[in-house]
């Protein structure tokens, strides 16, 4: 008889004895670390994403897979929620705790297993940092090439989780195409291994599957990345523009010139401003827009590529392009776009940061939108965002002191992701959907593709104890909000795929 719980109330999850199931783990995990005053949760009760928070009922730290396991079988026979949590970077909401579940943290599975230069692959744990797997490999001249700007922090379980990108994703994906091998723990706690060290694997391709499936259909024990040789030279180009418009048609210029730049990156004058009064990277205050574009590989391919790539920027309309000198310049310009987030902080008394993916030729119109809507809601919007493959990051400042300004954030928010989805995009590029998002899920995909997601969450986590709440809304929380958008039985743009 399973007396940790009341019967379930209205299709809610059940109430949980708080004191008979941390009585029962300490008994089976006496060496398990579980936290459960007040004062110990606190500091787990939001990720990144700190505008939602919930205190969960108990969290773990293990540091054996076995102790993994075995939480994981007893939580599975008693039906207790868990939602697994990295280093707590997440901008969705992604690891935001359930009331009456278990945080399980990995962050102390923080080892580097191997690091195999001429296989060209490393073996870590979920809890290693992402920059830290590129500094062990930095000895054999590799590194690891998805970067998200919180790389120095981000665990890679999280990037798994999320299929995190960063600024060199144009040229080198991401983290869907820059791993061999999961190893992960079903909600039953058995081990399942997806993928393989060879470059493809026999049946589905579950590793694609499980990439980006934020939590809800098992739990990351191991992964083995790629490693790719580091370019002989990187040179960056800075791009002024007195229009962002200009800006963004530079971008799709750029690439239908044939070049696949290493990064894209573009800035508004908002964050121009904001970044370098913080980082003094030694941007154009005056510019309406900048572009970085770094260039990558070869010396001689190089030079030539900055040589056309100066070309198109002119043509494109830019006030400056200016090739950055050294080393030191060049790593002072990428500083100022991955301190950007930041930087604006410091420019406002709480900032609210999107995520959304565009066609890249529809940056000029999209950025128009996010004005307008930006007047219209009078609330300001820095944008920055990866220029090149279209994912874009408006902040949108205000202050959570001011009555009704963190609501009416939210709302600019949810209409400059359904701008992205209006012109063939997506609500997410690489921070997920999360808890922040789902609404928005709502507006992209229709009753059949929602249906097929949560047969597909059945499929590896049929109790739904994994994450709930997360990433996939109801069929009855779509048709509350409202925004099941289909028209004659179709989404807007039914040609494109949609993921």
């Amino acid at each position: 008889m399973n007396i940790l719980y009341d019967e379930r109330v209205d299709g809610e999850l059940p109430r949980v004895d708080k004191a008979a199931l941390l009585a029962e783990l300490q008994a089976l995990l006496p060496d398990l670390d579980i936290l459960h005053r007040l004062e110990d949760l606190k500091p787990y009760e939001c990720d990144g994403l700190s505008a939602y928070r919930t205190t969960p009922m108990l969290v773990v730290l293990p540091e054996r897979i076995e102790q993994v396991e075995a939480l994981l079988k007893l939580c599975y026979e008693r039906g207790v929620p868990v939602v697994a949590r990295g280093a707590g970077t997440g901008l969705s909401g992604g690891a935001l705790p359930v009331e009456q579940g278990i945080l399980l943290v990995m962050a102390r599975f923080n080892k580097i297993l191997e690091v195999d230069p001429a296989g060209r692959f490393a073996r870590v744990q979920p809890g290693v940092r992402n920059l830290a797997i590129s500094q062990a490999a930095a000895p054999y001249e590799l590194y690891y090439a998805p970067d998200p700007s919180s790389q120095i922090a981000c665990s890679i379980g999280g990037n798994v989780a999320e299929n995190a990108g960063g600024v060199h994703c144009l040229k080198y994906g991401l983290t869907v195409h820059n791993l061999l091998r999961v190893e992960i723990l079903t909600v039953e706690g058995e081990r399942m291994v997806l993928g393989s060290e060879a470059l493809d694997s026999p049946g589905f391709d579950l590793l694609a599957l499980f990439t980006g499936s934020e939590g809800m259909l098992g739990i990351v024990t191991e992964v083995t990345v790629k490693l790719l040789p580091k370019p002989q030279v990187a040179k960056v180009l800075l791009a002024a523009f007195d229009s962002v418009e200009k800006a963004g048609r530079a971008v799709a210029d750029i690439i239908a010139a044939g070049i696949i730049p290493g990064g894209l990156e573009m800035m508004d004058n908002l964050a121009i401003r904001a970044a370098e009064d913080f980082i003094h990277a030694g941007y154009p205050v005056d510019a309406e827009a900048i572009l970085l574009c770094e260039l990558d590989g070869v010396e001689v391919d190089v030079a030539e590529d900055c040589e056309r790539v100066s070309e198109v920027l002119k043509l494109a309309g830019a006030t400056e392009v200016r090739l950055a000198r050294d080393e030191a310049e060049r790593a002072r310009f990428w500083a100022g776009r991955k301190n950007a987030f930041p930087a604006v902080g410091r420019i406002s008394a709480d900032y609210y940061c999107m995520d959304g993916t565009i066609p890249r030729r529809e940056l000029p119109g999209v950025l128009r939108g996010i004005a307008n809507l930006s007047e219209e809601y009078g609330l300001r919007v820095a944008n920055v965002f990866h220029a090149g493959d279209g994912n874009m990051h408006p902040l949108i400042l205000f202050d959570a002191n001011v009555e009704g300004e963190l609501e009416r954030a939210e709302a600019l928010g949810g209409k400059i992701l359904e701008l992205c989805v209006e012109v063939g995009g997506s609500i997410t590029g690489e921070h997920g959907v999360g808890r922040e998002k789902i609404n928005q899920m709502c507006a992209q995909f229709n009753a059949d593709e929602l249906t097929l997601f949560h047969a597909v969450k059945a499929a590896f986590d049929p109790t739904g104890l994994l994450n709930p709440g997360k990433n996939i809304p109801t069929l009855h929380r779509c048709a509350e909000f409202g925004r099941m958008h289909v028209h004659g039985g179709q989404l807007p743009f039914p040609e494109l795929e949609r993921f």
